[in-house]
């Protein structure tokens, strides 16, 4: 066989056309993540590119127009590998309430697959809401509302999977509209959860002084949507201006001395710009125990967005810590070890009398303490500080509760600081939490697996924040519990209709021969 030496010594010289190029990014790991098509699980990539961790992904049913996604994770590099070592082990609970079968996201829960307990619970204990919130994640509108039943066999699961069930939120739709919603509250409490909150816009408080009144009695922590300083962010959140009202919301919180907790979604081009001001505003009002800035998940209803010009946790820090002249500070914030670490950070600090602030971490070193990996040798890691600062560092942890203050003064009792009644101490402590809940866009199981918020069905089972709001679990509780509905007031209808036959009526409550 002859050679043709000539093409032989042209394809071994190299061609400046076929020169190999660098990747645009480093591959730093593999992930199962969602479509935010199709929502069918698939493949996702993190990848670490000009200072920012992308999640990328492709869907193999050809969604995207075949096109791949790109999701900012976080525009800190160096911050997101740090935080690994704050990934705490899983507390198993006493029990788990469905069987593995069809593998992570779909056997919700607590399925043996998941890796963390329940630290707090959401009950939604209706769908229908006051507002029309252009921005919500629980899709708000006509659907159900549960009944004591329903709640009951809510409570009990709760209780019988924890050894000591801490926190349990009632939420909704709007929960303040559900006429049983006091009952509810009493029962948890006599279920023995040690905190009970109350997730609201607040406007029955604003509206109703007698309704405010008996809800105030029952002393519940109120976790208050609570957007901004700006009528405008409130028509843009919420569709209408509302400031005024969330005032007085507030004004009647302080009167009735009720523990309360801002909560603000934050959006891209509306609100990012308030984060510090909410902040100055929350220290100064006696209402308010803590603030939580929630980067809006964009699942439901939302805002047209940029899935790589998102709100994220590093970037709320930063703009706290440009906006507060040194009151808090990058290095004052902690993740959350109960959780994935990405999910949630917090700091917490003391306010005296004459309104200064001492963040904790500035007196006890609390990122030492809660290093779960790199740290071997400081001292007391098992020990009481540790097991406070937990306690602290922890999901169902309670602004404005005795408990809260005890672990605030447990994490510095060797300082000799903060000694008092808890009560009255609780009232000087004031905390920042920066928590970030997933979307079909963000979404990843490995984070998923170690969620420690859950929501309560029904039906008995516990299913994580993340799951019930982009796996399809939401519709498919809302679509059973309308059938539910249904189905009795039919069989009402039913009973009522056999009883007019039997008393000789012809179904209208009239006798046959009075028509």
């Amino acid at each position: 066989m002859t050679i043709d030496r000539q093409k032989s010594d042209s394809a071994s010289k190299p061609s400046a056309a076929r020169i190999m190029k660098t990747a645009d990014s480093v591959f730093h790991e593999l992930t199962r993540t969602m479509c935010p098509e199709c929502k069918d699980i698939i493949n996702g990539e993190i990848h670490l590119t000009d200072g920012k961790v992308i999640l990328r992904k492709r869907c193999p049913a050809g969604c995207n127009d075949g096109k791949q996604w790109e999701v900012l994770i976080s525009p800190d590099i160096e911050g997101y590998l740090d935080l690994q070592r704050y990934n705490k082990p899983g507390t198993i609970p006493l029990e788990f309430s469905t069987e593995i079968k069809d593998g992570c996201p779909y056997d919700c829960g607590l399925c043996p697959d998941h890796k963390q307990h329940a630290c707090l619970v959401l009950i939604e204990v209706n769908t229908a809401c006051d507002l029309a919130c252009p921005t919500c994640f629980a899709n708000a509108g006509p659907g159900y509302n549960i009944d004591m039943d329903d709640c009951e066999r809510m409570l009990d699961t709760f209780v019988r999977t924890e050894a000591e069930p801490e926190a349990v939120q009632f939420s909704g739709g709007e929960p303040t509209l559900h006429p049983q919603l006091f009952d509810f509250m009493k029962m948890a409490k006599d279920k023995g959860v040690r905190h009970v909150m109350v997730n609201t816009n607040g406007l029955r408080i604003a509206r109703d002084p007698e309704w405010a009144k008996e809800f105030a009695a029952l002393d519940p922590t109120v976790y208050f949507q609570f957007d901004g300083l700006r009528d405008e962010t409130y028509i843009k959140l919420r569709g209408e201006p509302l400031l005024k009202e969330k005032l007085e919301v507030l004004d009647r919180l302080a009167e009735y001395d009720l523990n309360t907790i801002l909560v603000a979604a934050i959006e891209r081009d509306v609100n990012e710009d308030e984060i510090p001001a909410i902040i100055k505003f929350g220290l100064e009002h006696p209402a308010v125990r803590a603030v939580m800035f929630q980067p809006v998940m964009h699942t439901g209803r939302h805002l047209d967005f940029d899935p790589m010009n998102r709100v994220t946790i590093p970037e709320v820090i930063e703009r706290i810590d440009a906006g507060m002249d040194g009151v808090f500070v990058k290095s004052d914030f902690v993740p959350v070890p109960c959780c994935h670490p990405s999910c949630q950070s917090v700091t917490f600090a003391y306010v005296d009398e004459d309104g200064e602030v001492v963040p904790l971490p500035r007196i006890v070193d609390v990122d030492e303490y809660l290093d779960y990996i790199t740290n071997r040798t400081f001292p007391d890691l098992a020990g009481e500080v540790r097991e406070a600062l937990e306690g602290l560092w922890s999901s169902s942890a309670t602004p404005g509760g005795n408990k809260l203050a005890e672990d605030f003064c447990a994490a510095c009792a060797d300082l000799g600081l903060f000694k008092g009644e808890s009560r009255e101490i609780a009232k000087r402590i004031f905390s920042i939490s920066i928590k970030e809940f997933q979307d079909p866009y963000t979404f990843d199981i490995k984070k998923l697996m170690k969620c420690c918020v859950e929501i309560a069905t029904p039906d008995g089972r516990l299913i994580p924040f993340c799951a019930y709001n982009n796996v399809g679990y939401r519709e498919d509780v809302r679509d059973e519990m309308m059938k539910q509905r249904a189905r009795e007031r039919f069989s009402r209808i039913e009973a009522s209709n056999l009883l007019d036959k039997r008393s000789g009526k012809n179904g209208k409550g009239v006798q046959k021969n009075e028509v």
